[in-house]
């Protein structure tokens, strides 16, 4: 079997930067290698729902703002499969079988799942109040078996994603684990593909939280214009220390080197800070002092809005033609669910529960059942 690769995304906003270099940027480097046989692309709608189920018009209407999303980073129908959560039925028998392989406990020692409960303002127990939400609901707290669940339902050797979702990788490994070895070799297990740069693997908001966060309102979208990014970065959090030009400045943890890290190349110095040859040599005359935080932040802006230049430029394109983006994922879901539906058959076998299907299984137990009988 070639390599089949499985990501995707919550609609509950648009994109941002932290999409952009953390998975985005990286599957259409991936959907352009030819390395693999096939891409799926997911929407995941039922997924968000975990958390805005009071509020279902907010998913429905970001499914739009992520397909343009994708389009306008480079992700092409032809080459990947673009498809709406929901839409796959299949997905929701599995998650239901793969419940039974998965402890309590194991789901409350998630690392992931523990911090996006924080993240989200959920409490422990049934009492609300002013700064939390009531209760866990249970289809947040169980959406690592939805993941497996996505995941295993197209073969999914590859994973592409953040640092942040290796716990739920290592669910999902675990969740095949106890499958194969209960009911027979039927599930493949995935790898996660972590991106190349480190500075990529989590980028902060642009206040200095540890992860750019639609929920903490500190993101950079993808369909942000060139005046909204320089407002953005004019007001990123860099060294609190730096109070002047003179003074020396820390580069580890200022969130706008980090963006530099993740974003900067060679030529951009040439283009718009040619005094300066490389990265290492702006950081190494902010650390000793001498360099304000008004210049770095002028070429960050330069470096991100040539980066998204063409990025809104394709967005706007397919804004004018949405009747053609919901056919692609209209036709990417019916695919999706074409390959779901080979892989619940599969389980089915496995599990023995395709009753109806196998005429040959009737006949045994119902000789079974006879011979019990006398």
């Amino acid at each position: 079997m070639g390599k089949i690769i499985l990501t995707g995304d919550r609609p509950t906003g648009k994109l941002h930067l932290g999409h952009y270099v953390g998975s985005l940027r990286r599957r259409v480097e991936l959907q352009n290698s030819g390395e693999f046989e096939n891409i799926f692309i997911m929407i995941a709608d039922a997924q968000a729902l975990t958390d805005n189920a009071d509020n279902p018009e907010k998913v429905r209407q970001n499914i739009i703002e992520v397909a343009l999303d994708y389009l306008a980073c480079g992700l092409d129908p032809e080459r990947s499969t673009l498809f709406i959560q929901s839409q796959i039925p299949e997905l929701c028998e599995l998650a239901f079988y793969y419940m039974n392989l998965v402890t309590v406990a194991r789901l409350q020692r998630n690392p992931t799942v523990k911090a996006e409960i924080q993240l989200r303002g959920f409490s422990e127990n049934n009492a609300e109040n002013d700064l939390q939400r009531q209760g866990i609901p249970v289809g947040f707290f169980t959406y690592p078996i939805s993941q497996a669940s996505d995941i295993t339902a197209f073969r999914a050797t590859t994973v592409p994603a953040g640092e942040d979702q290796e716990p739920m990788l290592e669910q999902t490994r675990e969740i095949v684990h106890k499958f194969n070895a209960v009911y027979g070799p039927t599930l493949v297990e995935p790898e996660i593909l972590l991106p190349q740069n480190a500075a990529c693997m989590r980028l902060p908001g642009t206040d200095g939280k540890a992860k750019m966060s639609k929920s903490l309102g500190n993101c950079i979208y993808l369909s942000d214009s060139a005046e909204e990014v320089r407002k953005k970065v004019m007001g990123m959090y860099t060294d609190p220390d730096h109070l002047r030009v003179e003074d020396p400045g820390k580069v580890e943890g200022n969130t706008v080197f980090t963006y530099l890290d993740a974003f900067c190349r060679p030529e951009h110095f040439a283009a718009y800070l040619p005094d300066y040859s490389s990265l290492d040599e702006l950081k190494a005359h902010y650390r000793r002092g001498g360099l304000g935080d008004v210049k770095v932040k002028k070429f960050l802006i330069a470096v991100l809005n040539e980066t998204l230049d063409p990025i809104r430029e394709r967005r706007r394109y397919y804004e004018e033609r949405i009747e053609w983006v919901y056919d692609v994922l209209h036709k990417g879901s019916e695919t999706a669910r074409e390959e779901a539906a080979r892989t619940l058959h599969d389980v089915r076998e496995a599990m023995k529960i395709n009753y109806f299907e196998d005429r040959d299984l009737i006949a045994s137990q119902a000789a079974l059942y006879r011979e019990k009988l006398g």
